[in-house]
């Protein structure tokens, strides 16, 4: 190679050049697939693909993750992503912000209930008519005789 030349940029990667640098596990690269979360071609020897542009989506995969967003909710918002190119700032700013709001209500209930946890402490929750936490506002009161219940989501 000359000292003028560039080295080529690879336009496509097999699923463990993906793997090794995404730091994403073939399985997961395959799920994601198999979910319609990334694209993938075969080549004419049936051996699976990747654009280079899905790195992008598989880390913005991991960040939603790591922030508590689920598969179907990222689903969701690369549906208005376009499919041949990678997500662009642009396309993170929307995304990012409606993850945003969700999170920012996220973190209110959380706040209100590390609040809470105070009153809980030797309540007996089981046997109260209202526990803020797991029964707010005696939802649970007209299901059944008066005393403990079973609770469950």
């Amino acid at each position: 190679m000359s000292k003028t030349s560039q080295p080529t940029v690879k336009m496509e990667l097999t699923v463990g050049e993906l793997a090794k640098r995404s730091g994403v596990a073939v399985s997961a690269l395959h799920f994601y697939e198999e979910k319609g979360l990334i694209p993938a071609f075969r080549t004419n020897g049936n051996q699976r693909r990747y654009p280079r542009g899905v790195l992008r989506r598989v880390a913005v995969i991991k960040v939603a993750q790591r922030l508590g967003i689920s598969l179907k909710e990222i689903s969701t918002a690369f549906d208005a992503l376009p499919e041949n190119r990678a997500p662009n700032a642009k396309d993170w700013n929307k995304l990012s912000s409606k993850w945003r709001e969700e999170l920012n209500e996220r973190i209110a209930t959380m706040v209100k209930l590390r609040d809470q946890l105070n009153d809980c402490i030797g309540c007996g929750c089981l046997s109260m008519s209202e526990c803020p936490l797991r029964n707010p506002n005696d939802a649970l009161g007209g299901q059944g005789k008066s005393g403990a219940r079973l609770l469950t989501d």
